[in-house]
Parts: structure tokens; C-alpha cells; sequence
């Protein structure tokens, strides 16, 4: 299997292979967002690509968000874009080696894009990252798992034996609100770390 590392993902947008990034917030997304009501939850995108939910965040006047990309190019895009967002809360580091608390995860093709042998790894780390009560939401591809990727797919049983030990399962099903693509194909969820 290809080694997914920075090289990787810096290539992959340096020759325009982006074909999971849609260039907007994605719609079960957005209508996640749409019913936040506190904008001072602190926010991680892991993975962020261009980031274009930060960016729906952001103009929504949420302020502590931060997104981590492996790459450094997303995250030169996501400056051009939108100039006041903070530097500082650009991680342009692994997702893995991160050490902070936040209120909320937001899961956009990230998980997807691991190598399979990292999910418990990220089920794991996610845990640790969030305060208790604190929630992950967003979306998982649900197409067959094969070696072709990424992204990778996968089930929602194979997802709950990552997740289900730790995490309250608070919304687990289909989107009903896919972009046209990927109708089908898409599981929201939202789950929630025990207090």
C-alpha cells in the first residue's frame, strides 16, 4: 500500500488529485452546523484539506476553531481565502501528535482517508482530544472496504467496533442530505464522549 504520508497528501494537492474535495461545505455538514447555537465551542478539524467548513464556521462568527492538515498546501489555500482567520490555529502537523481539549470534532473524509489499520488508532485519539461531554459529528463514507484508496469505505458495524466502546451513539444513519455524488454513500453520526 502507498505510504499516506505528508509527501503524499502535499502531492496529491500539488497535482490537483483532490477529487474528495467538493469545494464547499459539504450539505450534512453545513445543516450540522446550521443548528449550533454556541459559538464559543472550541472546534477541530482534523484533516481539514481546504476547509471549507472552517470557513462556513468561521463567517458564522464561531472563532475557536482550529484544523490540522499533514499537508501545508490546504492550509495555504484556507489562508488565501479567508486572510483574518488566526494563524496560530492552523496546525499544519499530524493528526496523532496533537495534544489539546476541544468542545467538538468535525469529521469530514479524514477518517477515510487513514490507512484502515489506523481507525482504532483514531477512535482512540479522538477520545483523548475531547473534554467529557463532549461530542464527534460528521460524516463516514459507507461504500466497500477494498485496498483501492483513498478514501477507504467501510460499514456502520465495522465503525461501532471502533466507537461504541467509549462513545455514547447518539446518531448513527444515512444521509439524507448527500450531495448528489455521494447519495448513498454517506452515514452521519454524532457521538459523544461519557462525562
Amino acid at each position: 500500500m502507498t505510504n499516506l504520508n505528508k509527501e503524499f497528501w502535499s502531492q496529491r494537492y500539488k497535482s490537483q488529485q483532490t477529487g474528495w474535495d467538493i469545494g464547499y461545505a459539504s450539505t450534512p455538514l453545513k445543516a450540522y452546523i446550521d443548528q449550533l447555537e454556541n459559538k464559543d465551542l472550541k472546534i477541530l478539524i482534523p484533516g481539514a484539506g481546504n476547509s471549507y467548513e472552517a470557513e462556513y464556521l468561521f463567517h458564522k462568527g464561531f472563532k475557536n476553531i482550529f484544523i490540522a492538515d499533514i499537508a501545508e498546501e490546504p492550509l495555504k489555500n484556507f489562508r488565501e481565502r479567508v486572510p483574518g482567520f488566526p494563524e496560530e490555529q492552523m496546525l499544519n502537523t499530524d493528526f496523532f501528535e496533537i495534544k489539546d481539549e476541544f468542545d467538538l470534532i468535525l469529521e469530514q473524509t479524514f477518517f477515510c482517508a487513514l490507512p484502515v489499520e489506523k481507525r482504532q488508532a483514531y477512535a482512540k485519539k479522538v477520545f483523548d482530544l475531547l473534554k467529557p461531554g463532549a461530542k464527534i459529528a460528521g460524516v463516514l463514507f459507507k461504500f466497500e472496504l477494498t485496498e483501492d484508496g483513498p478514501p477507504f469505505g467501510g460499514s456502520k458495524e465495522e465503525y461501532l467496533t471502533y466507537f461504541s466502546e467509549d462513545f455514547e451513539i447518539k446518531i448513527f444513519e444515512d444521509c439524507y442530505n448527500s450531495i448528489p455524488p455521494r447519495q448513498g454513500n454517506e452515514l452521519f453520526f454524532k457521538f459523544r464522549k461519557p462525562e
